[in-house]
């Protein structure tokens, strides 16, 4: 075997191996240890459920994705723009900073109610919350790339007589290309995250929601496959910002 197929081969397929082996051990205890279905139910009462239920199931998938993503960009879309004047005005370091992390200092889950009393129900209020949950990641991870350009880059952009523009876009910007990737990745997970404390705290729709009514009723397995399909999406946007990354960051 190849050093490239072992490096692919411990890459994807041995995770795949141990949730299978999770998902097994979990079948065979739920069967035979007597727990009740609505305690914890088997892997393949969960799929089962998750089949009877997979219109509804669809349905609220795409609210939260929505949720989601919409809130992710808007992070981005106004991040990185703060994050270039922080850097560009040290004055601003000193006075935005300290805001933005008192800030991320409160907890989400605490004003989630507060944002959903101030902008009012629908989905508005769950995307300013996946809002808040990314922003700071994503600002934080953007500062320090652009920051972290070496000296001896600027110095050579200023003797060549370059312009702001011609150093931010030529030096600064390229350098800080992996960092900020890397504030995307976290903030992309914790979006999910945001979307569905929002759809805790006041919603009729999405996969929040439908976990919160399922749990009410008992009706585990529904809230199992809700958990399931979350965490499926977490995965897929987590790995589409990698693919992302990839293709912007070539030179790596």
């Amino acid at each position: 075997m190849t050093n490239m197929w072992r490096s692919e081969w411990v890459r994807y397929v041995l995770p795949c191996i141990s949730l299978l082996a999770m998902v097994v051990l979990w079948e065979v205890f739920v069967r035979h240890s007597g727990i009740q279905e609505w305690v914890l139910p088997a892997p393949t009462s969960v799929g089962s459920t998750a089949f009877d239920w997979r219109v509804e199931l669809w349905t609220h998938s795409w609210v939260t994705l929505y949720e989601t993503v919409l809130g992710f960009l808007a992070a981005v879309v106004i991040a990185l723009p703060i994050a270039i004047l922080v850097v560009y005005a040290p004055l601003l370091r000193h006075t935005v900073y300290p805001i933005l992390l008192a800030l991320q200092s409160v907890p989400k889950v605490a004003i989630a109610p507060l944002i959903t009393l101030w902008v009012g129900f629908g989905t508005l209020p769950k995307v300013v919350i996946v809002f808040l949950v990314c922003f700071f990641p994503i600002v934080v991870n953007a500062t320090a790339g652009l920051e972290a350009t070496p000296k001896a880059m600027l110095n050579l952009m200023r003797s060549m007589q370059a312009n702001p523009w011609q150093v931010f876009k030529r030096v600064r910007l390229p350098v800080a290309l992996p960092t900020i990737m890397v504030g995307c990745k976290v903030a992309i997970t914790l979006a999910v995250i945001g979307a569905v404390i929002g759809e805790f705290v006041g919603s009729e729709e999405g996969l929040g929601y439908l976990i919160l009514t399922s749990s009410a009723q008992s009706q585990t397995p529904l809230a199992f496959a809700a958990l399931a399909i979350l965490t499926v999406m977490s995965i897929v946007l987590y790995y589409a910002i990698e693919l992302l990354e990839k293709w912007l960051v070539r030179w790596q």
